[in-house]
C-alpha cells in the first residue's frame, strides 16, 4: 500500500501522539505538519473542521478528515489498514 498521509498535529496532543504511534506500528510512512510552528497549516486545520483546530487531522490522497477524540477504528477505515 502506497498511501501518502500528511497529519497535522501539535506537541501537546495526546490523540496525535496516539495517532502517529498506530502509523508507525503498520509501517505507515507520514509527514507531520505542527500547526502550532506553522500558522497557515493551522489555517488548513481549521477551513477543513468548520473553524476548528481539530487536531489530529489527516490529508490523505485529497481526502481531509479528522480524528479527534482519537479513534483507533475510525483511523483504520479511514486508511483502508486493519
Amino acid at each position: 500500500m502506497n498511501l501518502s498521509i500528511r497529519i497535522y498535529t501539535t506537541n501537546w496532543c495526546s490523540a496525535c501522539r496516539r495517532a502517529k504511534q498506530f502509523l508507525k506500528v503498520r509501517h505507515l510512512p507520514f509527514e507531520e505538519i505542527d500547526i502550532e510552528a506553522h500558522p497557515e497549516a493551522e489555517e488548513f486545520v481549521k477551513r477543513a473542521n468548520g473553524g476548528k483546530s481539530k487536531v489530529p487531522t489527516f490529508e490523505v490522497g485529497g481526502r481531509v478528515f479528522n480524528c479527534s477524540p482519537f479513534d483507533t477504528e475510525k483511523l483504520a477505515r479511514e486508511l483502508g489498514v486493519e
